[in-house]
């Protein structure tokens, strides 16, 4: 069968199939690419949740289709979502701790008498 289409080349986006119609013809069908869907930006896992889609089509999706309702939704997975979550908590109580430590030490030298001099002979 001849191709139908512009490029008669066996390229990668003009590839085909065969299909028989309904009077018993063949002809030939022209097959989309396969899409890959979106990836998560820190681990590269696809992310659950998000149809994969060739670019052109996610246009005609909602926005809501388009990504998962959370922070960094259609960027990035749950899991990394979390660990950021988590690590710049983790950080400001980390702040938190030094800055009461640093208040301890700084109460505690302005206790202590400062004794000048020594033995007088």
């Amino acid at each position: 069968l001849a191709y139908r289409r512009h490029s008669r080349y066996n390229t990668k986006s003009n590839k085909t199939r065969l299909l028989r119609t309904p009077g018993g013809r063949l002809t030939s069908l022209v097959v989309k690419k396969k899409a890959k869907g979106p990836s998560c930006g820190d681990c590269g896992k696809r992310i659950i949740g998000v149809p994969a889609l060739r670019p052109q089509e996610y246009r005609r999706l909602k926005k809501r289709e388009r990504r998962v309702n959370r922070a960094y939704g259609g960027s990035r997975c749950a899991k990394c979502v979390r660990t950021r979550v988590v690590r710049a908590f983790l950080i400001e109580e980390q702040k938190c701790v030094k800055q009461v430590l640093a208040e301890k030490s700084s109460v505690g030298k302005e206790e202590k008498p400062v004794k000048k001099g020594g033995k007088k002979t």
